[in-house]
Parts: C-alpha cells; sequence; structure tokens
C-alpha cells in the first residue's frame, strides 16, 4: 500500500468499518456525554468532509492512515476523557508518573498526522513544494491549529463552566496549555522528519495518474 497513488476502496472500506466500530464503542456509556461530544465532533467533520471531496480530491495512503489513526485516537479519548483513559493510568502506576499521560499523546498526535494532511494540501494547492519552507509553513499551521484548540478549550470553560474540566484535562498543571502546544510543534517537525520522503514518493504517484 505504501507505493500506491491512493489507497483502495477495499483499504477504504476496511478503514471506515473499523473507525464506525471504535466510534459506536466511545458513543455507548462513555465518561461524560458532553466531553464526548467534544472530543469527536472534529471525526464527524473529517469524515463528513473526506466523504464530500473523495472523487475530486482523494489523499495519498499515507494521509488517509494519518487521519484514521489520529481518529482513533479522538474516539479513545471522548470514551474515557483523556485524563482517565485506562492504558495512561495503568502506565501512571506502573510507572509512578505525575499524571495519565494520554493528554500527552493526543496533542504530539494533534501536531503529527495534521502535519501530513496540511503538507499535502500546501504541495497540491500552492506554490510552496517540498523544501525548508514547506517544513516552516506546515509547522507553523499546526502551531496556529494548536492555538486556536486551545482558545476553542477556553471558550467552551467559560461558557461551560465546571462541566468543561474532563475536556480540558489539565490535571492539575498549570503549566498544561503550554506542554500542548510545545507537543504539538514536536509532533509536527517529527512526522515531517520521518515521512518527507515517503510523502513525495505517493504524492508523485498520484499526480502521474
Amino acid at each position: 500500500m505504501t507505493n500506491s497513488k491512493s489507497p483502495s476502496r477495499s483499504w477504504l472500506t476496511l478503514f471506515g468499518l473499523t473507525l464506525a466500530a471504535v466510534f459506536i464503542w466511545s458513543g455507548i456509556n462513555p465518561h461524560d456525554r458532553f466531553t464526548w461530544l467534544l472530543e469527536v465532533s472534529p471525526v464527524i467533520i473529517g469524515v463528513i468532509a473526506l466523504a464530500v471531496t473523495y472523487r475530486r480530491f482523494p489523499l495519498t495512503s499515507l494521509a488517509y492512515v494519518c487521519i484514521w489513526l489520529h481518529a482513533l485516537i479522538l474516539c479513545v479519548g471522548g470514551k474515557y476523557t483523556y485524563a482517565e483513559v485506562p492504558l495512561g493510568e495503568w502506565a501512571k502506576e506502573a510507572f509512578d508518573l505525575s499524571r495519565n499521560h494520554y493528554d500527552r499523546l493526543g496533542h504530539v498526535a494533534q501536531g503529527f498526522f495534521p502535519a501530513i494532511i496540511a503538507r499535502e494540501i500546501f504541495i497540491r494547492c500552492s506554490p510552496i513544494k517540498s523544501g525548508g519552507w514547506l517544513f516552516f509553513v506546515v509547522t507553523c499551521y499546526c502551531l496556529a491549529f494548536s492555538a486556536f484548540f486551545e482558545m476553542i478549550e477556553w471558550w467552551v470553560a467559560v461558557a461551560s463552566g465546571s462541566d468543561a474540566d474532563a475536556y480540558l484535562a489539565t490535571q492539575g498543571d498549570v503549566w498544561d496549555t503550554q506542554w500542548d502546544m510545545f507537543l504539538c510543534w514536536i509532533g509536527a517537525m517529527v512526522a515531517q522528519l520521518l515521512s518527507a520522503r515517503l510523502h513525495d514518493r505517493q504524492l508523485s504517484n498520484l499526480h502521474r495518474a
């Protein structure tokens, strides 16, 4: 699949079915229904956008895998709230950590996966091509996205008061917002450093198709 221009319909069907199953599972008796709705709303919006644009703007295999993995992370976080995901609780106890670090994983993912999507859109729809400026612009986009997400959390907290505590998932850390943006920045840079060559090959195949 890594050398194909875009995943086959069978792969997309598999992605869709597994995501649908995890989405339904996450919505059955979630820890906090309000938080679940907030966390999975990007998944709903993203799936609709992909369905609408699939025929005229299909993405590379790498981009679809990134979207799928990010959606799964969001659904799991929505099910338990990021501060109480069981795997993170196990790690907290096993390694004597100060907090549940699933939230940290979620913010690395917030930079890693969107970086690939942004990179693809910039290469295909703008004059910016592979190179230093693309790396810089994609990283800036991910940081801006992270900052905007933090503002959304702030707006939700102001509007709903204590109901937003689970959504914020600060776990008592006064520097949580700064950590979130820093980890997003790290994720965005690592994604580009690790995946640029593979992504460029898939984009080249997509262009020739």
